[in-house]
C-alpha cells in the first residue's frame, strides 16, 4: 500500500469552501449503481437526510458516519470544509484531517484521517445496523436494506476493536474502508484489492475527470465564475450518467436514483451530445430500447417506459416516448452515426404505429391520461393535482418533432409510404394546433384541450416547447413576454402563474401537501433551458443570461456543491431575498438543461451532420469578453474562441478532422453557408456595421467575404426589440392574493 496521494492541478483549482452556515450538500457516485450522500457540516436536511450515507440500487447501506481521535468525537459543525470534484476534505479542530474517496465501479469508502496521536474510530449514524460478526481485521454488519453486507477495516489492515458501537484503531492506520458485497468475503476482497490499489484506483477517477474537463468540456473565460460553475455543473452532471441498469442517466438524487425515460431523454444533450460522448449516447439509446413494450395488442405498445428500475418498469408516461425519438435525431445529427437508424428503425416504426393506433385523435392530436404528462403529481386518490386533460400543449409539440423524426428515419431507410403517412399526420396536427390552441382573448397558447375540444388557458411555462406549431410572430413574442413575467423568477421557472387560484408559492409547508404546490407553482430548473432558449431565438440574450448567471452562482453557493437541485419554492420566505431549493437535491434534467442552452443558444453550435451542416450563431452576452472552448461533432472537435474588445467582436474556430458546410448566423447580417474542410480556420470579425468571414484552408489559402446586413433580420431585430423592452422577471405578490395560503398561514 502507497502513502503517496495524487493531485490534479486542474481538478484541485475547482476546491469550493463550504462555511458551516451554508451546510450544503456533498454527493459523489460510483459511475455504477452507488452513491453517498451527506452535508457539509450537518445531515439534518428535512428529507434528503433520511439517504444519507451509501446507497447501491436504490438500497439503503448504512446511514452515514462519525469519527473519533484519541476517543474524542469530533464535531463536523465545527470543522472547515473543502469540496473538489472527487473528494471531501474537513479539517478538525486541533488541524485533524479527514477525506472522503469513492472509486470508479467499486462499492467502497475510503476515509482518511490523519493527525491523531494515539486511536482513530468511526462509528455509523442513522439507523443501527445489525452487528454480524467480528474478526480481528474486519467487523461485519447487514446493510440497513436489501442483501448487502459491510465490511469495515482499517487502511493498513491493522487490528481493530469494536467496543459500544465505535470501531477504533492505531492512529497511525490511516483510516478506514468501508465495502459493500453480496457476501462476507466478497466485500473483504474489495477491501484487499483497495489497499493494493488505491492509488492507481484513485488516479484512474482523477484522470477520467481530468481528461473529461480538457477534452470533452474546456473552458476558460476572462469571467473565472462562469467557467468554474460550468466546470462544475459538468462534473455533477456526469456523476449522474451511470451503469445501474445497462449506460443510462439517473434522474436525480437522493431518490431518482434509477432511469426515467422522461428524464433521460430530456437529459441527452447537456448530458452526453454536447460534451461529445456519443458512444455512450449511442448505448443508452440501444440499452432503453431493449426495454419498449412490443406487445401490439397492449395499449402501451410502442411506448418506452416512464420508470426503468431495478425493481420496477412502468409505461404511464406519454411524453417519454416522443423525446426517445427525438433524441435518437439529436444523437444522429450530433454524431453523424447513421448506422444506429437501421438498428432502431422498428423502434422507431413502434413507437409512431403504437400511439396511431391507441391514441391518435382525428385531427392528428396525440391523446394522452390526464397524469401522463411530465405533470404527472396525484393525490392519495389517484386524482391529478395539475390534470392536463387529454391533449396537452407540450405533448402535441413533442409528438409534431417526433413525427417529423419519423419522417427523416423513413426516408432514410427508403419507406416512402411511412414517410408521405407520418408527414400528413404531423401537418394535419399543426394546422388544428393553430387553430384550437389559440383565441382573441389570451396572448398565450391554451395549456390544454379537454374531452369536449375545449381549451383551458392556464399559464404554464409548457406552451414554450410549441412554438414550432405556428408561424405567427407577432403572436410568439407577446407569448414569451408574457410567460417570462409571469413564470420566470430570478431563480428558474414556476410551473403556474401566480394570479391562478391554485396557484402554491411554497413546494415544503406544512399547509399542504407537497405535491399540490409540484405543477402548480414549485420551480423547475429544468424548464430554464426552453425559457432562455426562446430568449435567446428572439435576440434577447442579454435577459437569458442574466438568470444563466443567476444558476451559475447557485451551483456555486447553494445547495449541492456544483450542481442544480430540481426545485425551488416560487417565492422566498419573508425576510428572505431567494427562494429556498426543494425536491431531489441534484437533478439530471435541471443540470442539462442549463448545459445544453450555453452550447446551443448561448454559443451557438448546433451540428446536423445529417445534412453535413454546423450552425454557428453565437449570442454570447456582452460582459463576457473572452472565450476559449471546443465542440465535438462527428469524429472531429471544432476549437473555438471569442475576444471583444471596444469596438469588435473575434470569433475563431479551428476544424479539426472534420469536413462540413457551416452555415453562419450573425444577426442583423445576412446568413452565410461556407463549405469547411479538415483543419481549416474560420474567422469572424464583427463590428457595428460589418461583417467580415475569412477561411483559411490547410494549405493557407484564403478566401474572404464581406457580409451585408439584411433589412428583414434589421428589422425583425429591431422589432423585437421594441417587444422586449424592459421586460423583467417574475416578482411574487403578496400572500393575501394566493387562496391556498389562508390567513393564519401568512408570517
Amino acid at each position: 500500500m502507497s502513502s503517496h496521494q495524487p493531485n490534479s492541478n486542474i481538478l484541485d483549482a475547482m476546491r469550493i469552501f463550504v462555511p458551516a452556515e451554508a451546510n450544503r450538500a456533498v454527493s459523489f457516485t460510483n459511475k455504477e449503481a452507488a452513491y453517498y450522500f451527506t452535508q457539509s457540516h450537518d445531515t439534518n436536511h428535512a428529507e434528503h437526510s433520511f439517504f444519507a450515507g451509501m446507497n447501491i440500487a436504490k438500497n439503503r447501506i448504512f446511514g452515514g458516519y462519525a469519527l473519533t481521535a484519541d476517543h474524542k468525537a469530533l464535531d463536523n459543525r465545527k470543522s472547515e470544509v473543502w469540496v473538489y470534484p472527487y473528494k471531501m476534505e474537513r479539517i478538525h479542530e486541533g488541524g485533524l484531517k479527514e477525506e472522503l474517496w469513492m472509486f470508479d465501479y467499486k462499492n467502497i469508502l475510503e476515509i482518511q484521517v490523519a493527525g491523531a496521536e494515539r486511536t482513530i474510530g468511526i462509528h455509523f449514524t442513522g439507523e443501527k445496523l445489525k452487528l454480524l460478526s467480528q474478526q480481528e481485521t474486519n467487523v461485519f454488519f447487514q446493510s440497513m436494506e436489501g442483501d448487502w453486507i459491510i465490511a469495515v477495516s482499517s487502511k493498513d489492515g491493522q487490528a481493530v476493536q469494536l467496543k459500544q458501537d465505535i470501531l477504533t484503531t492505531g492512529a497511525n492506520a490511516g483510516g478506514f474502508y468501508i465495502a459493500a458485497g453480496k457476501t462476507a468475503d466478497e466485500a473483504v476482497a474489495l477491501i484487499h484489492g483497495t489497499r493494493d490499489d488505491s492509488l492507481q484506483w484513485k488516479t484512474a477517477r482523477m484522470k477520467r475527470m481530468e481528461d473529461f474537463l480538457r477534452h470533452n468540456v474546456h473552458l476558460e473565460s476572462d469571467d473565472k465564475d462562469l467557467a468554474l460553475a460550468l466546470d462544475w455543473i459538468h462534473m455533477t452532471m456526469d456523476q449522474l450518467v451511470t451503469r445501474q441498469q445497462g449506460d443510462g442517466i439517473y434522474a436525480g438524487l437522493p431518490w431518482f436514483n434509477e432511469y426515467w425515460g422522461r428524464d433521460q431523454f430530456i437529459s441527452l444533450t447537456g448530458a452526453c451530445l454536447v460534451t461529445g460522448q456519443f458512444e455512450k449516447a449511442r448505448n443508452i439509446l440501444l440499452s432503453f430500447a431493449e426495454f419498449q413494450n412490443t406487445d401490439k395488442n397492449s395499449v402501451f405498445f410502442g411506448r418506452v417506459p416512464n420508470i426503468l428500475a431495478p425493481q420496477n418498469i412502468d409505461y404511464h408516461t406519454t411524453d417519454g416516448t416522443p423525446r426517445f425519438i427525438i433524441q435518437l435525431q439529436d444523437y444522429v445529427k450530433y454524431s453523424g452515426d447513421t448506422d444506429v437508424i437501421k438498428e432502431l428503425y422498428p423502434a422507431v416504426c413502434n413507437s409512431i404505429e403504437g400511439s396511431i393506433k391507441y391514441w391518435v385523435d382525428e385531427k392528428g392530436y396525440l391523446m394522452h391520461a390526464a397524469n401522463e404528462t411530465w405533470m404527472d403529481a396525484r393525490d392519495a386518490d389517484l386524482n391529478s393535482y395539475s390534470p392536463r386533460d387529454t391533449r396537452a400543449n407540450d405533448i402535441q409539440a413533442l409528438w409534431y418533432n417526433q413525427l417529423r423524426a419519423g419522417v427523416y428515419f423513413a426516408e432514410f431507410m427508403n419507406d416512402t409510404e411511412n414517410a408521405v403517412k407520418w408527414n400528413g399526420i404531423a401537418e394535419k396536427l399543426q394546422h388544428h394546433f393553430g387553430i384550437d390552441f389559440r383565441d382573441q382573448a389570451h396572448p398565450f397558447l391554451a395549456d390544454r384541450l379537454d374531452a369536449h375540444d375545449q381549451a383551458e388557458f392556464s399559464l404554464r411555462p409548457n406552451q414554450l416547447f410549441a412554438f414550432e406549431l405556428f408561424e405567427d410572430h407577432e403572436f410568439k413574442c407577446q407569448a414569451i413576454r408574457t410567460a417570462w413575467e409571469e413564470l420566470v423568477y430570478p431563480w428558474g421557472v414556476s410551473s403556474l402563474e401566480r394570479h391562478h387560484p391554485l396557484f402554491h408559492p411554497f413546494h415544503l409547508t406544512p399547509h399542504y401537501h407537497k405535491d399540490a404546490a409540484y405543477h402548480n407553482g414549485a420551480v423547475w430548473l429544468w424548464l430554464n433551458g426552453i425559457a432562455m432558449q426562446r430568449m435567446i431565438e428572439l435576440g434577447q440574450e442579454e435577459t437569458a443570461y442574466k438568470l444563466f448567471k443567476n444558476m451559475n452562482w447557485q451551483a456555486l453557493n447553494l445547495g449541492v456543491v456544483g450542481g442544480l437541485c430540481e426545485n425551488m419554492n416560487a417565492y422566498p420566505h419573508e425576510g428572505q431575498s431567494w427562494a429556498k431549493l426543494t425536491g431531489a437535491y441534484l437533478q439530471a434534467w435541471s443540470n442539462a438543461e442549463h448545459l445544453r442552452v450555453w452550447y446551443q443558444y448561448f454559443l451557438g453550435m448546433r451540428p446536423d451532420l445529417i445534412h453535413h451542416t454546423l450552425t454557428i450563431a453565437p449570442r454570447i452576452p456582452g460582459e463576457l469578453q473572452s472565450l476559449n472552448y471546443l465542440v465535438k461533432a462527428g469524429k472531429g472537435v471544432i476549437e473555438a474562441s471569442y475576444k471583444k474588445d471596444a469596438v469588435n467582436r473575434a470569433y475563431r474556430y479551428v476544424f479539426k478532422h472534420i469536413a462540413l458546410q457551416a452555415m453562419i448566423d450573425i444577426s442583423p447580417f445576412e446568413i452565410v453557408k461556407v463549405d469547411v474542410e479538415p483543419s481549416s480556420v474560420l474567422t469572424l470579425n464583427v463590428g457595428a456595421d460589418s461583417l467580415k468571414i475569412t477561411l483559411q484552408d490547410s494549405y493557407g489559402k484564403f478566401v474572404e467575404l464581406d457580409v451585408s446586413k439584411s433589412e428583414d433580420r434589421a428589422k425583425h431585430a429591431a422589432q423585437n426589440n421594441r417587444y422586449f423592452h424592459n421586460v423583467k422577471f417574475a416578482e411574487p405578490l403578496s400572500l393575501e392574493h394566493h387562496p391556498v395560503i389562508g390567513e393564519n398561514d401568512i408570517s
